[in-house]
């Protein structure tokens, strides 16, 4: 997996991160096959840095965790309706994502073809998500939660300490911690359960990890925060 340049943390200080059981939670980003698993249409781009971060035996390490020391797990899913094609203007990704029908479904309303389609969990993951300790939040649409109930959904359980993963660590893991640090949670950032694009010229998950260590109160591999977790 990429590290952060080990200079950053003779620089920053580290404010840390202590789990308190009633005000913590765990949330995943877009745990779909189109993002990790070799079927799904993003494969191509995210599925090297998947593979060297171990992404998906270490997201399910982490809601698996979770569900053995009641921590409640929150999912922020990305979805795309056939409305949502009409968009007149988009950036980069936004157009990819579209051109090649990435996390589509036929309406809001309508589950028809969803199972095991580009938008459904990824299949190690689906039966630790379809669990009755998980809230799906209704979907993002870019990057950030701005426009989901995430936020609502942890408040209105008094939620303020947030363990994020997901995908991807650049976009929507990062999109979710800059808005969420302005709307008040303390955030750690699980490194190793996410992972980024493979551009040539561009260390893309690098970027992300240095920018979760200035930004975040820590970042943790999985089996730091599962050990905390279980202490």
């Amino acid at each position: 997996m990429t590290e952060a340049p080990t200079h950053y943390d003779q620089i920053l200080p580290n404010p840390g991160f202590e789990i308190t059981k009633g005000n913590t939670a765990v949330v995943i980003t877009d745990p779909q096959k189109d993002f990790l698993s070799p079927d799904g249409v993003a494969w191509g781009i995210v599925g090297p840095s998947v593979e060297e971060n171990n992404t998906v035996a270490n997201l399910g390490s982490l809601i698996g965790a979770a569900h053995s020391t009641g921590i409640p797990v929150f999912i922020s899913p990305h979805y795309y309706y056939p409305t949502d094609h009409d968009w007149a203007f988009g950036g980069a990704l936004e157009k990819m994502m579209h051109s090649i029908n990435m996390f589509d479904r036929k309406g809001p309303l309508d589950t028809d073809g969803f199972d095991g389609s580009g938008a459904d969990w990824e299949d190690s993951l689906k039966p630790l998500i379809e669990h009755e300790n998980v809230v799906v939040a209704s979907p993002h649409k870019v990057y950030g939660p701005q426009n989901n109930d995430l936020a609502l959904q942890l408040r209105k359980r008094g939620i303020d300490k947030v363990i994020l993963a997901g995908m991807s660590a650049n976009l929507c893991v990062e999109s979710h911690m800059r808005d969420m640090l302005e709307d008040g949670f303390e955030i750690c950032v699980v490194k190793d359960a996410t992972a980024a694009a493979v551009l040539p010229g561009a260390d893309v998950m690098a970027g992300a990890l240095v920018n979760f260590r200035m930004m975040a109160s820590s970042v943790h591999t999985t089996s730091e925060i599962v050990s905390k977790m279980n202490g």
